[in-house]
């Protein structure tokens, strides 16, 4: 149980921002005792690894904040996202943790379905974001563009955390997730509507 809210927590996160959750994994693997990797994803905490996978998060946090570019910027990732999320939940559902103590009896016989998983989260979560991220901008005139970049980035990263960590909390993580998607999406509408009776 604990192996798939993992992987789903790891998923989710990769289809907001690809490098969050492996840079993630990555660091946990490295430096803390209570992690430990699968042999098949231990060079995902190799130190030029972690120093790629930095650089790319910096360039993705700064592009995702630039209304157009952050569109731009989905579209790149459409295939990256994904893939990070198969990765992620590969990895995530098959590391050994404080939490997560035998994770190889569940996916032992059928290694490739955690990545397929991992992969059709990561790329539903992204075609939501994908297809949320130009209305928001509309209308907002591009002022939703890094706040709610913002709050994509906090949330794959407390959800990658908590999926290592706390994985029986990624269940409400996910719940305020979407709660907060919703709003952030009735207020840009709502600020249309009131720019759009101005105008009148």
């Amino acid at each position: 149980m604990f192996e798939i809210l993992t992987g789903t927590g790891l998923a989710v996160a990769a289809g907001l921002n690809a490098y969050i959750p492996l840079l993630t994994l990555g660091l946990a693997g490295r430096f803390l005792d209570f992690v430990e990797l699968p042999p098949a994803w231990s060079w995902l905490s190799n130190e030029w690894v972690l120093g790629i996978l930095g650089v790319l998060l910096v360039i993705e946090i700064i592009a995702d904040k630039i209304p157009v570019v952050d569109s731009v910027n989905d579209w790149i990732q459409t295939m990256v996202r994904p893939a990070a999320g198969g990765i992620a939940f590969g990895t995530g559902s098959t590391s050994a943790t404080a939490v997560v103590q035998d994770p190889a009896s569940i996916f032992s016989s059928n290694a490739w379905v955690p990545i397929a998983i991992g992969i059709v989260l990561a790329l539903a979560t992204h075609v939501t974001k994908m297809a949320s991220r130009p209305a928001m901008n509309a209308a907002t005139f591009g002022a939703a563009a890094p706040v709610v970049s913002t709050f994509e980035d906090v949330s794959s990263a407390v959800l990658s955390v908590l999926a290592l960590l706390l994985p029986v909390l990624v269940v409400a993580a996910l719940a305020g997730l979407t709660v907060g998607f919703v709003m952030l999406f009735r207020r840009a509408r709502h600020r249309r509507a009131q720019r759009r009776a101005l105008s009148l």
